[in-house]
């Protein structure tokens, strides 16, 4: 699955413990990431619920490269894309509602890119707002908090904008 390093854009997504590489989320934003010219791929991660071994699999097996890479993350995805950043080196990071600070997953992320767009939901019962909020200050990201539970259905179309907004910024500044 490595692809090749002249990949112009490419979007990875990192999909949640629960859910498929091609869920709801996913499905909707990699058509925005399509529309704004960038391949896209998502990693199955559905045989592991363990963070640490999705960080691996995504660093050693799938290793995306190309000359704008993002790194998009929903709850555990968010922690691997997170964390994912000092190997791979993208040039933007999009987390929603990312599992961070969590206990035996609690390391902080390193290397991260400049620009970071995190969404969370108001009713997030699985992720704290702290954590989010402690991540978003301790790296500067944009921090967008939305009328919306853990799976942030209720704010797709909010989530679609900043996404493409992100795209269109980095489009920019290739």
């Amino acid at each position: 699955m490595t692809l090749d390093a002249s990949t112009d854009r490419l979007v990875c997504f990192n999909h949640g413990k629960e859910s498929g590489p091609w869920g709801t989320k996913i499905s909707r934003l990699a058509e925005v990431a399509r529309a704004c010219g960038f391949a896209v791929i998502s990693p199955d991660y559905s045989h592991t619920h363990d963070p640490h071994s999705r960080l691996r699999q995504l660093t050693t097996e799938v290793r995306p490269r190309a000359q704008t890479l993002i790194l998009v993350g929903s709850s555990m995805g968010g922690y691997v894309a997170a964390h994912a950043c000092s190997a791979l080196k993208p040039q933007a990071l999009f987390l929603m509602a990312p599992a961070l600070y969590f206990e035996g997953w609690a390391e902080e992320p390193a290397d991260l890119p400049a620009d970071i767009e995190v969404v969370h939901g108001w009713g997030d019962d699985v992720v704290p707002l702290q954590n989010v909020q402690r991540f978003a200050a301790r790296h500067r990201a944009a921090l967008h908090v939305v009328n919306a539970d853990h799976g942030l259905s209720a704010a797709m179309n909010t989530i679609e904008i900043l996404f493409a907004q992100q795209l269109r910024r980095q489009q920019s500044a290739a």
